[in-house]
Formats: C-alpha cells, structure tokens, sequence
C-alpha cells in the first residue's frame, strides 16, 4: 500500500482514499492498470445513474476472470505452483503447476461444452475445498457458465435450498470428505440431491475417498476421470464476457428462512479482490496464501482469486 501510495503522487493513506472515493473513474482505471487486469477495458469507465444503484462501470469492457486468475496462455511461470492441497492425513501436498491447472481446466471446459453447457447455465459444486472444486470453478468462468457452491457437510436439505432457486445444468460432487479423523460418505445424500434437481443433464463424482459407488451400472452418476477422458488434448479458449457478467452465486445464511441468492458479477468481484489481495493483503508473487475455509463460506471465493 505504501509504494501505491508513493507511486500515485501521494502523502498519506487519507490522501489516495479521498482520491478515490471523489474521482472513482480516475480510481478505478489506475487499479485496473495496477493490477494488470487482462481485457479490454472500454470507455467510459463510470456511467453515473440517478442512484448508486444505477452507476455502472466499465460498461463496454470484455474480460474473462478465468483468464485473468490463470494469467493467460502458456508463459515463464507455467511452472510454479498454483495449487498447494493437503488434507487432515498428512503427507506430501498435490501440487498443481500453472501450467498444469491450465490443461486441467481446458479439459473440464471441453466436458461442460460437451454437455451443452454455456452462458446462461448454472455449474453446481457439492465438494470439500479441495483442487478440483477451484478447477470446475475456473472452467465455468472461462466458458462464462455461473458457478455456485455448497460444502460436503451440507445437509439435503440445505443443499435443495440453495441449488433449486439457480437450476443447475451440471452438479459436481465428491464420493465424501474426511474430517476430524473420520471418512464421512456423501453419496446416499447425493441420490437424494440428484433427485431434487431435475435441471441436472450430468452429476460428476469426484473420488475423495475412493469408494467407487460411480462405477456400479444405473447409478446415473459419472466418474470424474471418465468426464475428462475424451477431451485429453483440449485447448483452452476464454469467452470475452462484459464486466457485470455473473460470475457466481452466493447465498445469505438461511436463519431468517429460506436462503437467499446473492450474484457476484465478474469485473466488479475480480477487481475488488486483485485490489485486496495486492494492496491491502500485501500478497505478491511467489507468497503462498491460506484461508480455513469450506466451499460453502465466501472466503472459499476470496481465496480462489488469490
């Protein structure tokens, strides 16, 4: 924050912030700069309305929040670690490389192409926070699907609750989760979720414990790896999206009754989390960064960007 501050021209923190709640449109089209946000910005960068509800920004720009997160095509940082996953077991981290999320992404876009899935439809991920959740997250953003999430320890119900206001095209789950020294199955839960959504063409089986339930014929549920397996080769393309794009769905608490959905839109979100990340956070290159977290909470979303 200090060199930004140093580097814009100014004195002090109160300075920059009431430059940048006075001039939001000189604000906002150095952050973009700064932070080296890949698309075409546009112009104008704000669009006042009557109320702040009404102002828009950036209402001609083309990004894809995928893209911007996975930085792009093939570079010098293919190989540095971008996914570090480790569970309650130990032992050594799964690390994912850049460059290797990069094809595991492009082969998840291809399966959701596959299946029809595009702007317009809703990706639904009952999973742990583990490698393949943010994958099938940033291959939804990159064919400009929406995505939402709930956490394994999510009950039927609270599952129902959230995914039937959005109508999911495709569901991704896993077989289960370990915690707390126990292995917790969540495919007899699945049926009944599966079952709940008639929206769903393909529920995904991501195998965390391995006990193979979507192998047995008439399950009606596809192994993950078998998902994957025709599109070995796939290359991955960005689909240039506007900014107010939605990106994901969210959800309030559900004390007060039903859950509500609270939609995320692309350029706003990626902004806002690059600017936390960069400058309030102090996160650079080569930081490794960590949030307990599950997929059900919106720090799961924050760190992703990360």
């Amino acid at each position: 924050m200090h060199r930004l501050i140093s580097r814009l021209g100014f004195s002090s923190y109160e300075e920059l912030h009431s430059w940048s709640v006075e001039q939001p449109e000189g604000f906002w089209s150095t952050m973009w700069d700064e932070l080296a946000v890949i698309g075409d910005r546009g112009e104008p960068v704000v669009v006042e309305g009557e109320t702040m509800r009404s102002a828009r920004f950036f209402p001609q720009a083309r990004l894809n929040v995928a893209e911007n997160i996975l930085r792009g095509g093939p570079g010098p940082d293919d190989d540095e670690a971008f996914i570090l996953s480790l569970d309650e077991r130990g032992g050594p981290a799964l690390t994912l490389t850049r460059g290797q999320a990069r094809a595991q992404v492009a082969r998840i876009s291809a399966a959701l192409r596959a299946d029809g899935v595009g702007v317009g439809d809703v990706v639904a991920a009952w999973m742990p926070n583990v490698a393949e959740t943010v994958l099938v997250m940033l291959a939804a953003a990159s064919i400009g699907a929406t995505f939402t999430s709930t956490s394994s320890d999510f009950g039927v119900d609270g599952v129902l609750d959230r995914f039937t206001q959005v109508n999911p095209t495709v569901l991704v789950s896993a077989d289960g989760y370990r915690y707390n020294g126990k292995e917790l199955d969540c495919l007899q839960r699945l049926g009944e979720i599966v079952a709940g959504l008639p929206s769903l063409r393909r529920t995904v089986v991501v195998s965390v414990l391995g006990v193979g339930e979507a192998n047995k014929p008439g399950t009606g549920l596809t192994r993950y790896e078998d998902w994957l397996e025709p599109h070995e080769d796939a290359q991955l393309r960005f689909e240039a999206l506007g900014f107010d794009h939605p990106w994901y769905v969210l959800y309030s608490s559900g004390t007060t009754g039903v859950p509500k959905c609270i939609v995320h839109r692309a350029g706003g979100v990626l902004l806002q989390h690059l600017k936390e990340h960069r400058f309030h956070a102090g996160i650079e290159a080569g930081d490794r960064v960590f949030y307990f977290t599950t997929c059900g909470w919106m720090m799961w979303n924050w760190l992703v960007s990360a």
